[in-house]
């Protein structure tokens, strides 16, 4: 089964209180899975990027997913996903080594930069988990 699947991960502060937002639906757009969740106080953008991916494949994994189309609209994560970039950060080559062990599990994963403006549902996600946890902890 193919999937397109939309992910974001942001953090206000960078590092700072962050948060990850999934999409996943079928070819013909129809919605089967959302995921919004916050990661904690002092993560990076790029550790959230990933942690979305992350999260991302072992939902598919569930849904029984064979053929992923990732969707994001960081340019880095997706270079360093494509093997373009070099992974250098040590936090961040874990998550990587994290993503490609995942990926084994799937027939073919590709994974394509998208403009912002084309990425807002899962980067809504995002910024919904984020609201919660800091207005939660305010209190």
């Amino acid at each position: 089964m193919k999937f397109v699947i939309y992910t974001d991960g942001g953090a206000r502060g960078n590092p700072g209180p962050a948060g990850i937002g999934v999409v996943i639906q079928t070819v013909d757009k129809k919605v089967l899975k959302k995921i919004d969740k916050y990661l904690g106080a002092d993560k990076t953008n790029n550790q959230a990027e990933y942690t979305a991916v992350i999260e991302a494949l072992q939902a598919a994994r569930e849904l029984g997913g064979t053929h992923l189309e990732f969707r994001m609209d960081s340019e880095l994560a997706v270079r360093q996903l494509n093997h373009v970039y070099k992974v250098k950060n040590k936090d961040l080559q874990e998550l990587f080594i994290q993503v490609k062990n995942l990926q084994t599990e799937f027939s073919h994963v590709t994974f394509t930069h998208i403009p912002r403006a084309q990425n807002t549902a899962a980067d809504k996600l995002v910024n919904e988990a984020i609201d919660r946890n800091i207005s939660s902890s305010s209190h």
